[in-house]
């Protein structure tokens, strides 16, 4: 069977599969209604914790009415099959990179232009805004309404051979991507050779070879073991990617203004609570790391920024609206 075909046979099992347990269900008392919340990460992941304490203060909030039951680790399938069985109302939320919803929601892919915010003061002013808001709520032509954002860092290049410190040294290298146009234009921009893979394949793909290297956070190279793989991370800190808990929105059209409430404040509070975590996490992880053996280091981030004006070049002429939202982001105060 071709890749292609199993890839079809796959997304068909998984929407047959959702297809049957609906993803808003009655479970004991007529009056509780259980929401089904799948991602992809793995449960040591801070993220996992944040979903566990938006499960836990949805409860609080309702007396128990209304119930998030999780499913981490791609039990339920990959980022971009999350997302789908989200749209066709099998799924009731999840969480995604911004990356992964630009397919989705077109908007979103502002959040991925590299080297766009200043610090992180004036990346949590602009997602806490309205322009955030208006990003969150882009999909919901699409069937998919962002709650609120988590933090997931800053994304850095770690490499099997040698290490990224500069924009040459991606030439000739294969380096995963997600599933994302501005993600591939940006490595291709700084030389790279953009190889998307799932997240949940790459370890396999690191060690065979398949890809020579890939970008992530701290935490995420850290709980994914690919550190094992790879020897060396380079904080260049090209991009600041958030993720996003997102819900479908037959789902959040099928609760009632209460239930609605209970969940939005559940969402938010787990965003505060994430953004503690993150923080804690990515301190450790680094320190992890560097225990580890791996060879950390922070190359000059000028040359990587040259390197990507091309991108904003092409934005500004290709996609005038997605560049008139950088102009709103950069001089937001």
């Amino acid at each position: 069977m071709s890749k292609i075909r199993l890839m079809q046979a796959r997304k068909a099992f998984w929407i047959l599969l959702f297809s049957i347990a609906i993803a808003v269900s009655c479970s004991g008392p007529s009056d509780v209604r259980v929401i089904k919340m799948g991602h992809a990460l793995v449960t040591s992941h801070p993220v996992h914790e944040a979903m566990l304490f938006l499960a836990k203060r949805v409860e609080e909030k309702s007396g128990g009415k209304l119930k998030i039951k999780v499913y981490p680790n791609q039990q339920l399938g990959t980022e971009r099959e999350l997302v789908e069985l989200l749209q066709i109302g099998s799924l009731g939320m999840t969480k995604v990179s911004s990356a992964a919803l630009e397919g989705f929601a077109p908007m979103m892919q502002v959040l991925g232009v590299p080297f766009l915010f200043r610090d992180d003061e004036h990346l949590t002013k602009v997602l806490r805004g309205e322009i955030g808001k208006k990003l969150l709520l882009d999909g919901e032509k699409y069937w998919l309404r962002g709650l609120c954002y988590y933090d997931a860092g800053k994304r850095s290049f770690y490499s099997k051979e040698k290490p990224i410190e500069s924009p040459e040294d991606l030439k000739g290298l294969k380096v995963r991507v997600m599933e994302s146009n501005m993600a591939t234009n940006m490595v291709r921009a700084m030389g790279g050779s953009p190889t998307p893979v799932a997240y949940g394949e790459l370890y396999t793909a690191l060690q065979q070879g398949i890809v020579d290297g890939a970008e992530n956070n701290p935490p995420s190279l850290y709980t994914s073991k690919h550190y094992e793989v790879c020897g060396y991370y380079s904080l260049d800190e090209h991009t600041a990617l958030p993720d996003v808990v997102i819900v479908s929105t037959k789902v959040w059209n099928s609760l009632s203004p209460q239930e609605q409430e209970w969940l939005q404040e559940a969402a938010d509070e787990s965003a505060d609570y994430q953004y503690e975590l993150w923080a804690a996490s990515t301190k450790k992880s680094l320190e992890e790391l560097e225990k580890a053996g791996v060879v950390i280091s922070y190359p000059d981030k000028e040359p990587f920024r040259k390197a990507v004006s091309a991108v904003y070049e092409s934005l500004k002429t290709e996609q005038p609206e997605i560049y008139e939202i950088i102009q709103e982001i950069q001089e937001y105060q």
